[in-house]
């Protein structure tokens, strides 16, 4: 799912399983995202980068909270500060 008004990035690559869960995650509950594929782009990369200080993936910018990794307690409790769902 790829949304440009989204205030959600998930920066990831086609072989992470952890990016396809974070997405997977993001399709279930019904919140929209960009998806930035690094390695198809290496200005995403650098943002990537840039944004977290560090190489791994995923990175999700959540309206400004930059997580890495699938870490759902922080995913949801950006998401309700954000109130994107529930709390």
């Amino acid at each position: 799912m790829t949304d440009v008004t989204s205030s959600i990035i998930v920066y990831g690559a086609e072989w992470c399983a952890f990016c396809h869960v974070a997405m997977k995650y993001f399709d279930d509950k019904g919140v929209k995202y960009e998806y930035r594929d690094v390695d198809s782009s290496q200005d995403w990369l650098k943002e990537s980068v840039d944004k977290s200080g560090q190489t791994g993936i995923p990175v999700i910018d959540l309206d400004g909270d930059i997580i890495v990794g699938f870490d759902r307690p922080k995913i949801d409790s950006s998401l309700k500060a954000h109130k994107l769902i529930e709390a």
